[in-house]
């Protein structure tokens, strides 16, 4: 698929809150002990053939997505959630293609004395137009 293509031409698959336990993290026991982090994604695509035929083949099956990305947690070892994103686009591209994504990963307790929200970043890979 062209990232030429409108977003708003563009349907949607989303998954949001997909809880995921990582080891990811500047310090070394939160590479060690691991800690929870959030992710929202979109896959922006053409969903009328899945539409019209009722048919999975037709579609991005996000099982395949939420699978993957529970394997990559479970496996990653890495300082930053910018590099945490970056593997979650690879994975993603080697599912479902070129397609235009975006996501939001929240680190969902950072350890920062007296802070107890939560930090995030938002990226996009093949951005639409």
């Amino acid at each position: 698929m062209s990232a030429s293509i409108p977003l708003h031409s563009l349907d949607v698959i989303r998954v949001d809150d997909l809880r995921l336990w990582a080891h990811v993290g500047v310090l070394e026991h939160e590479r060690r002990d691991g800690q929870w982090f959030r992710l929202d994604l979109a896959l922006y695509l053409d969903l009328s053939g899945a539409a019209a035929s009722d048919a999975l083949e037709a579609t991005a099956d996000y099982s395949l997505a939420v699978t993957a990305l529970q394997e990559l947690a479970a496996e990653i070892r890495c300082e930053t959630i910018e590099h945490f994103s970056e593997r979650v686009f690879e994975v993603l591209e080697s599912l479902y293609g070129t397609l235009p994504m975006h996501l939001r990963l929240c680190k969902c307790s950072p350890p920062i004395a007296g802070f107890t929200g939560t930090v995030s970043i938002e990226r996009w890979r093949n951005r639409p137009s």
